[in-house]
């Protein structure tokens, strides 16, 4: 990536990404590797990450808000069944400040018009936040942790007249880490499906988008670990990062 002190026609679009707390996780020097995953993903494709967790005082969190040019919602914890109306029947390792934060980082992202990017957790929280629901488990769908053993992998399909199926193949193999998911009748109204799977319980989403021009996009699998991703997943970073930067046209000096 050029350095834009002598390219200034490049812009380094900052991106907040909100992650674990490490020091909250049972092994926090592997919450470490795990956040910086989602950081190299926007590094990659010229981005500048800004990491976010729940432990930010509220005056880093507002300047992070105040200026971010995109948003990633990144793996982690289950949220809070009570975001959408249920009791707990399944969710486990629950974290309200983190729903909290990563809350306020939505309605942020939604009043300054940037791009979202929700992986995992983050697919799923774009879900909820825009007025859907989830499944609190799905039955021998999640497979090893990342770390402890080859990631589990299932088919999905892509929707081809979507912004997701214009980056990536109609057919393809990813990883799963989740047990929990989302149901074509969990999908919140804002927002459209873009890519389903099989699952123990029948079909789930694994994708879902914005209805309107703005990069809304959801994906439940885990493109950050290269290693366990179709490589056309690098059309989805490039695809973000660049919506991000065409975000920083018009909005004032920073």
């Amino acid at each position: 990536m050029p350095d834009d002190r002598h390219y200034p026609h490049v812009v380094t679009p900052r991106i907040v990404v909100t992650v674990a707390n490490p020091q909250r996780r049972a092994d926090p020097e592997l919450a470490i590797r795990k956040n910086e995953r989602y950081a190299e993903g926007v590094r990659r494709h010229g981005g500048e990450p800004f990491l976010l967790d729940a432990s930010a005082p509220a005056d880093v969190r507002e300047r992070a808000f105040a200026t971010m040019d995109g948003l990633l919602l990144s793996g982690g914890a289950d949220i809070d069944p009570a975001r959408y109306g249920e009791p707990i029947l399944g969710s486990r390792e629950i974290e309200p400040d983190r729903d909290e934060l990563e809350a306020a980082s939505w309605d942020a992202a939604e009043r300054r018009d940037v791009p979202v990017l929700g992986i995992c957790r983050g697919f799923q929280a774009i879900n909820v936040f825009a007025g859907g629901s989830l499944l609190q488990d799905v039955p021998g769908h999640e497979g090893p942790g990342w770390g402890t053993g080859a990631a589990a992998m299932h088919p999905v399909r892509v929707e081809p007249e979507s912004r997701l199926g214009a980056l990536l193949p109609a057919a393809a193999n990813v990883n799963t880490y989740h047990h929990q998911a989302v149901r074509p009748q969990d999908v919140a109204p804002s927002l459209i499906a873009s890519a389903w799977a099989e699952s123990p319980i029948g079909e789930v989403v694994e994708a879902v988008e914005g209805r309107d021009d703005r990069f809304v996009v959801g994906v439940q699998c885990h493109p950050e670990r290269a290693e366990s991703s179709p490589p056309e997943f690098e059309r989805l970073w490039s695809a973000f990062v660049n919506a991000c930067r065409e975000s920083v046209a018009g909005k004032p000096t920073r």
